[in-house]
């Protein structure tokens, strides 16, 4: 989608890290990044542009919906995901057959953005490793950092000009600020003794992925260890990360202290 490309360098600077490696191009692959805001899958298509590849996302509902997105959403092979309905588990199913056809498929493994005071990736779900061990398609982390300062979390359903607007308004000033996106590739994430269907082999996959997840942000954010110095004050922080640079000293103080 070329059109994000131009949104993006209109808005900030895009600088892309790592690669897919060329023994996984045109071969089944699950790309799992964190979700930082409204603004970052349109980053993540441009970078993904960048390196030379072009996944399907796995998408919330609404935008399938939308009366402009939406005919793109579907047209371009994205998947749908209903979130929070008796359907939402079908998402697996489609997404493993997408990966059946050769393409890539990106996942937010969070399901939201990230809610945590700190912006870092929250516990994350299941989907996503079920999803790769199903399929056996290795599994590439995206971590990035910058696109939650484009447009702002705002509210979690437009419903007036009012709240459309608020996300408009925190675009247009990114555009004076123009602030830099940072998009790395990590390198793939070992799964290796974990099977599909095994009591428990879900839940240590998916703490593989986002600990890989997690570990690539780090020098992306490296000045803002802890919180972001953006501060966006319609992002509720009612979420925690388990990865984050405070939940591991917390876990070395519960260590030492036994």
């Amino acid at each position: 989608m070329p059109v994000a490309s131009l949104l993006v360098g209109a808005t900030g600077r895009l600088v892309v890290t790592g690669d897919v490696p060329a023994r996984l191009r045109g071969r089944p692959l699950v790309l799992a990044a964190n979700h930082i805001g409204n603004f970052d899958v349109l980053v993540l298509i441009a970078a993904c542009r960048r390196i030379g590849i072009a996944p399907r996302f796995m998408a919330t509902g609404g935008l399938f919906d939308a009366p402009v997105l939406g005919p793109v959403m579907r047209r371009c092979g994205h998947v749908r995901v209903n979130r929070g309905k008796d359907t939402a588990g079908d998402a697996i199913g489609t997404a493993v057959s997408a990966l059946g056809s050769g393409a890539p498929v990106l996942v937010y493994p969070e399901g939201r953005i990230s809610l945590d005071p700190g912006l870092w990736p929250e516990r994350g779900k299941t989907g996503v490793a079920r999803i790769a061990l199903a399929s056996g398609a290795p599994v590439v982390p995206v971590s990035q950092w910058g696109a939650h300062e484009a447009v702002c979390w705002g509210t979690l359903r437009i419903e007036s000009r009012a709240d459309l607007w608020v996300l408009v308004r925190s675009w247009l000033q990114a555009m004076r600020r123009r602030p830099t996106f940072r998009v790395h590739f990590g390198h793939p994430v070992e799964l290796s003794g974990l099977e599909s269907g095994r009591p428990g082999d879900a839940v240590r996959a998916r703490n593989r992925i986002m600990r890989a997840i997690s570990r690539g942000l780090r020098p992306l954010r490296h000045r803002e260890p802890l919180r972001p110095a953006f501060h966006d004050g319609t992002r509720p922080v009612t979420g925690r990360s388990p990865w984050s640079p405070e939940a591991d000293r917390g876990r070395t103080k519960a260590g030492s202290g036994q």
